[in-house]
């Protein structure tokens, strides 16, 4: 056995086929043919388009991993065969379809779908008084950490602002600052932000600086003050106070707990929209619609947004808990707005609440 093993290491340092090496010697007989792949077939999940790889694969992913909701101990298949109390397994078992026939591996799909599913990846975010635009009584929000510098972020904003536009009494935008080191003028413009928030203006003043990434220096920001109708003398002596750099970097230093690694970050009712996992045009509005059909009840595997190929949500639906705030906005106390209450995005144990 071990001249056998250490046969096949020394084939595979020739650089030949390591499909020649087997774990113990053949015996003398005949190799049992291998069993053919079990191909699974489920309603309301469309294979038929997917090479027979690809049928292979989804097959054995759905067939190994575990239902979304907890009190659900069976594979996804199961699940879906027997109409099992998940509303979040058929659209699952479809985006697995996506994640499959997009040429991911097995250990990257397995990855999306925990990152868009699994229980434990939900995460409670302290919103506070963070400036927030859209719906009062939200089904989806979506928390971003940004850099007003940040390139990439200005590509996320027209995007995220869309998917508001188009669901104005489900979708909120949450806006946190997290200036970069990398980028020179990123500090002053996220204090810039704070100081046209105590003002009310946060979101006039967001549109110009994203608008004019390139200009962001300091005679700028307060060109861009007067153009967005501040009090120009409250917004320097504001956005230079301490308790306007102490509000940046709470925000920073919230996403330093959640391991933020660059901007933009963004979370969906608690749950990490990875850009390294997901696209904004191809995934956001899709992710949305289940949440949103999650929330009312009527999630469906064969939605438009389960047939385009995109990722979908599975069991979380957005939970707000309420609590004294805790700390007065950032800002000197003659000009501070003071929030009623401090909120809490998470989700929930499952989409029917289990």
């Amino acid at each position: 056995m071990l001249l056998w093993r250490f046969a096949c290491a020394w084939v595979g340092l020739l650089g030949l086929s390591a499909v020649a090496c087997q774990t113990q010697a053949p015996s003398s007989g005949e190799q049992p043919a291998a069993a053919a792949p079990k191909v699974v077939q489920l309603a309301g999940v469309d294979t038929s388009k997917m090479t027979e790889r690809e049928r292979e694969q989804w097959s054995a992913l759905v067939g190994e991993l575990l239902a979304p909701c907890p009190d659900q101990p069976v594979s996804l298949a199961q699940c879906v065969a027997e109409k099992r109390a998940c509303e979040a397994c058929l659209p699952a078992a479809n985006f697995l379809t996506s994640q499959v026939t997009r040429g991911k591996s097995k250990s990257q799909a397995e990855a999306a779908f925990r990152a868009r599913f699994a229980p434990d990846q939900v995460k409670e975010i302290d919103i506070g008084d963070s400036p927030a635009t859209g719906a009062k009584e939200p089904s989806v929000t979506i928390v971003e950490w940004a850099d007003f510098e940040c390139p990439f972020c200005g590509v996320a904003q027209p995007i995220l602002h869309q998917a508001v536009a188009r669901h104005p009494q489900d979708v909120r935008l949450v806006y946190k600052n997290y200036p970069l080191s990398m980028h020179q003028n990123a500090e002053g413009a996220a204090r810039a932000g704070v100081a046209a928030l105590i003002q009310g203006k946060f979101w006039e003043i967001h549109s110009l600086f994203f608008q004019n990434q390139e200009t962001l220096d300091d005679p700028s920001l307060e060109r861009f003050a007067k153009q967005a109708g501040l009090d120009v003398a409250q917004f320097n002596s504001d956005r230079k106070s301490e308790a306007v750099a102490d509000r940046v970097a709470t925000d920073r230093k919230q996403g330093d707990s959640f391991g933020l690694k660059g901007t933009p970050t963004i979370y969906i009712n608690g749950r990490s929209f990875d850009l390294e996992k997901f696209d904004l045009q191809e995934d956001l509005e899709a992710w949305i619609e289940l949440e949103i059909s999650l929330k009312s009840g009527s999630a469906k595997g064969s939605s438009t947004a389960q047939a385009n190929g995109s990722a979908r949500d599975g069991h979380d639906q957005p939970v707000v808990l309420e609590k004294p705030n805790s700390k007065p906005a950032a800002s000197t106390a003659a000009t501070a707005p003071t929030p009623a209450k401090t909120e809490h995005v998470a989700g929930a144990a499952s989409a029917k609440g289990g």
